[in-house]
């Protein structure tokens, strides 16, 4: 069976932001150089005969432009030589701003990226400062610059609302310019307290205080608004994009469909598993030079497991779960398996289904885990 998609993690960073639970380090120039090798054996372990030949391939992190351009070049001569490139509609590579300079925005054009995803987050240089941000506003115009002088012009850009001390004017000004770019793909995402980060540390202090939720809900609804009025369609709870410019990756992920993951802390799923690689660097590198096997545990996922994913991940979709395309994976209708959750939530706005699709409604968006815990099935498999 052909696996659609690839991940690739890099998790090396020159400074860790204050809100970032990914797997991620220090960059150290010896250390990546041994990862890079280790990635290469875990690579390899999948590959027997033929390349890989996935639509999609996104390299993220950690920070993979923060490699030096010797590293770089490495990387993407590893990627060229178990991926079949010419096979793969959308190559992506996650950037900070600042990182891209011209050798590096060649590089990669050359080797066949064509779509970069930027970490903006905030267009306010003392906020990018307060959440560990080492990029300035003026780094966005300069790389945007260069991405485009160069012919990558799929160019999306990650925004973050409900920041400490963040006004819903404060993210205005942030969309607006962000949207002065007229970038073809835009994703935001509210800030989430995650446990071993430093704005964890400081929300248990009693030190950090988020924007209260109806503040959030304002903000998420003007960045709404603010998108359609561009042109740019909401797709999914926290992307948009033109017509086209969806991010066919994270569609992978959406559609409840196969990846390969490699790299620390890298999460693939094949028919039947979900793989989780181990974390730690050394331990990492150690497993992966061994036998190119560095697994942390391997999950069986059953039937049951599934089906719930593919409401959970599917409702994510502004069009939803396709009703016809999930009886032909399961051979089940969904009123066969959820007829229970579907009625209850209709009756509270929280979904609505028509003869193809059952979606989240505005309200339901705003709900989502919710929505999501009422298609939690019982019982064993069957």
């Amino acid at each position: 069976m052909q696996i659609p998609s690839v991940y690739i993690h890099i998790p090396f960073c020159q400074q860790i932001c204050h809100y970032c639970d990914f797997t991620k380090f220090f960059y150290n120039e010896k250390l990546a150089d041994d990862y890079l090798n280790a990635l290469e054996q875990e690579m390899q372990h999948y590959v027997l005969q033929e390349k890989i030949t996935p639509e999609t391939i996104f390299v993220g992190g950690g920070t993979p432009t923060a490699l030096s351009k010797a590293q770089l070049k490495k990387l993407l001569l590893i990627i060229e030589r178990y991926h079949d490139i010419e096979s793969c509609k959308e190559y992506t590579f996650e950037a900070n701003p600042g990182d891209l300079d011209e050798e590096k925005v060649n590089l990669l054009k050359a080797f066949g990226v064509n779509r970069i995803s930027l970490g903006v987050q905030v267009f306010d240089d003392d906020m990018l400062e307060k959440i560990g941000r080492l990029h300035k506003v003026k780094d966005v115009y300069t790389n945007i610059e260069r991405l485009l002088g160069a012919g990558i012009t799929n160019i999306s850009i990650d925004l973050i609302y409900a920041l400490p001390g963040q006004t819903e004017s404060q993210f205005e000004r942030t969309v607006d310019e962000a949207l002065k770019f007229d970038l073809p793909h835009y994703s935001s995402y509210s800030l989430q307290i995650e446990p071993k980060t430093v704005f964890y540390q400081r929300y248990k202090k009693g030190k950090l205080i988020k924007p209260p939720e109806e503040s959030e809900a304002r903000m998420y609804e003007l960045l709404q608004d603010k998108m359609t009025v561009h042109g740019k369609h909401q797709y999914e709870i926290s992307n948009f994009a033109e017509p086209g410019y969806e991010s066919r990756h994270n569609l992978t992920y959406w559609n409840n469909e196969f990846y390969y993951g490699f790299g620390a802390g890298a999460h693939g799923y094949l028919p039947g598993r979900r793989i989780v690689n181990l974390r730690p660097l050394p331990a990492y590198i150690k497993q992966a030079s061994e036998n190119g096997r560095p697994v942390l545990h391997e999950e069986p996922i059953g039937i049951k497991e599934r089906m719930e994913e593919e409401m959970f991940l599917g409702l994510r979709k502004t069009e939803g779960v396709d009703i016809h395309r999930f009886e032909l994976k399961f051979g089940k209708t969904i009123e066969q398996i959820f007829g229970d959750a579907i009625p209850k939530l209709e009756d509270r706005n929280l979904i609505v289904r028509n003869p193809d699709k059952i979606a989240l409604t505005e309200k339901g968006r705003i709900l989502g885990n919710e929505v999501f815990q009422e298609f939690l099935l019982e019982g064993e498999e069957s």
